[in-house]
């Protein structure tokens, strides 16, 4: 009986870090959703207001300065908007795993005790043989 309770426990434990995990990726992805949705206001309201200035520029010169200023700063905003999404993802990684480590750290210990046990079993096994196979010989 004491078998099937563990295996009840493990099973509820791994539901209970599977919607854990779940939960946690799904707020991740909640943030990014809402990360792009203000980069996207945010570049648009940018570029709004880049094209009323060059509507009112006087001249070419001062036009394709305003582009290529225009150009430089979208570039590192892009770049910016990039790394945060990229800080994000690897966050929602971290917090997907988190629930698994206490168990997988769990599984370990058992499985190496198991593993001294049955190595601590075998040694007797062939202490044994070995003492029957020396008497056998006397």
């Amino acid at each position: 009986m004491n078998m099937y309770e563990d295996a009840g426990k493990m099973t509820k434990e791994a539901m209970d870090n599977a919607l854990k995990s779940f939960a946690a990726m799904s707020k991740g992805f909640q943030q990014i959703s809402t990360e792009t949705a203000d980069f996207t206001k945010r570049s648009y309201e940018t570029q709004t207001a880049m094209m009323e200035k060059i509507f009112q520029a006087k001249s070419l010169d001062k036009t394709i300065e305003l582009q290529s200023e225009y150009a430089k700063t979208t570039y590192e905003t892009w770049v910016a908007q990039m790394t945060k999404v990229a800080d994000i993802y690897a966050d929602i990684a971290k917090q997907t795993y988190r629930p698994f480590e206490q168990t997988v750290a769990a599984s370990s210990g058992t499985m190496t005790k198991i593993a001294d046990k049955t190595a601590a079993a075998t040694k007797e096994t062939v202490a044994a043989t070995e003492k029957k196979a020396a008497a056998a010989a006397n």
